[in-house]
């Protein structure tokens, strides 16, 4: 099989790329051949080193870029992304290659969407995040910190400001998305789509076409196992970027109401405020992946409070994998790995006072030690390693490539097959 991986990034910048690469190296380890396009480097060293062929365009990011009047001009539509894959895709062979695209919203632009429908070959796309079906990527209203449920592209969502930096900024991402779908047609260019979680896809079924084909395939995490600790449990932790959307504000208030000392690894736009207003609160800053581990397994509970749609939140993993339970916000897909009662709690998104009973709760050493243990059985019963990942992939390309063989086209069919069962 050839799997030509598209992604914004040759280089591990955040979750998005480290999926999509991870599991090009991992294909290309199995004896598939892989190539990588992509706009922004400089390319991983592990990816030449695998035999992975890459393509990489050094281009700029919204992060990157001095000339910003450029850049927006590159962000609606990449004239160079477009050429350059088309030129990689001509000639290559319909059977036996499947284009997997990851992500486009950073620097590859929907411009990319011309090239592939003309490639004649099988595509599909993992739903990283929402830039597909919304403007701002999110269905989240930044400035006023809740969920949006506007149909994206109505005079509803295009009168209101979303956007997290200004709203001069979501024009312009109105402007992308309008090329999106109607000069790129980039939704009808994937008649397979790759979910990581039951909420995102319940979220973005109405926006895409009844004929799309939605496979679960959950991200891989990489947790060593380890003995689960025999000390008392520890504080209730928190673990990500310190902001409104994260829940970070109702974490904090939720502590003091319950009387607990809230611990927050990580940062963002939201620590200072609240290192001020909540002096008892621990901020330990950034982590690396094993500091992180190391927490979490004396952790009393992992503390889960996003406000927005998270498409499959690792770090509820990390910690159930841990052996630490987790409190998680009833909004997100963070709940579907927990069992609410045995191995964490959910609670009402955006509710402090809901939050901290639970806390109150896990005060309780025998509780919190009991569900600790729940939570570590549970997960690694069926652990999200990168074989499993790689085995859940690999059946999804396989019926890609069977669903063009008999449409005879990479072109949409006009039914929709049984989807490929998904993990339990």
């Amino acid at each position: 099989m050839h799997v030509v991986l598209v992604v914004d990034h040759a280089f591990v910048n955040g979750g998005q790329a480290k999926v999509a690469l991870d599991a090009g190296l991992g294909l290309a380890a199995q004896g598939h051949r892989v190539t990588v396009f992509a706009a922004v480097g400089p390319a991983d060293p592990r990816l030449e080193a695998a035999g992975i062929r890459v393509v990489c365009l050094g281009q700029d990011d919204v992060g990157t870029a001095k000339n910003k009047l450029a850049f927006a001009a590159q962000a609606i539509w990449n004239r160079t992304a477009a050429r350059r894959l088309a030129a990689e895709l001509r000639g290559l062979d319909p059977r036996d290659t499947v284009v997997h695209v990851h992500a486009f919203a950073k620097a590859l632009s929907p411009s990319i969407g011309r090239s592939l429908a003309a490639s004649g070959l099988p595509c599909l796309y993992t739903m990283h995040e929402f830039f597909l079906v919304c403007p701002n990527g999110g269905f989240y209203v930044y400035p006023a910190a809740r969920i949006c449920h506007r149909v994206p592209m109505s005079l509803a969502c295009l009168g209101t400001n979303c956007d997290a930096r200004s709203y001069p900024r979501k024009l312009l991402r109105v402007v992308r998305h309008a090329a999106l779908e109607h000069v790129a047609g980039l939704k009808d260019v994937f008649p397979h789509i790759i979910t990581i979680s039951a909420l995102q896809e319940r979220v973005i079924t109405p926006h895409l076409p009844a004929t799309t084909r939605f496979h679960r395939v959950d991200n891989p995490i990489a947790v060593t196992r380890a003995p689960l600790r025999s000390e008392p449990p520890g504080d209730f932790l928190f673990v990500g970027r310190i902001s409104t959307e994260k829940g970070a504000p109702i974490f904090a208030e939720a502590a003091r109401l319950a009387g607990v000392r809230p611990v927050f690894v990580g940062d963002g736009p939201a620590r200072a405020e609240l290192a001020a207003r909540y002096p008892e609160a621990v901020m330990l800053g950034w982590r690396d992946e094993a500091g992180v581990h190391a927490l979490m397994r004396t952790a009393r509970a992992l503390v889960f409070p996003s406000v927005w749609y998270e498409g499959q939140p690792l770090t509820v993993y990390e910690a159930l994998a841990c052996g630490a339970p987790v409190i998680v916000s009833d909004a997100c897909a963070g709940r579907e790995a927990v069992e609410d009662g045995e191995t964490g709690y959910w609670f009402r998104s955006g509710d402090a006072a809901a939050l901290a009973a639970h806390l109150t709760r896990l005060r309780d050493d025998d509780l919190a030690a009991r569900m600790g243990r729940a939570a570590y059985e549970r997960y690694w019963s069926a652990p999200l390693t990168i074989e499993a990942h790689l085995d859940r992939l690999r059946l999804v390309y396989e019926h890609v490539l069977r669903d063009a063989g008999r449409a005879g086209t990479g072109v949409r069919p006009a039914l929709r097959p049984a989807p490929v069962p998904a993990r339990p």
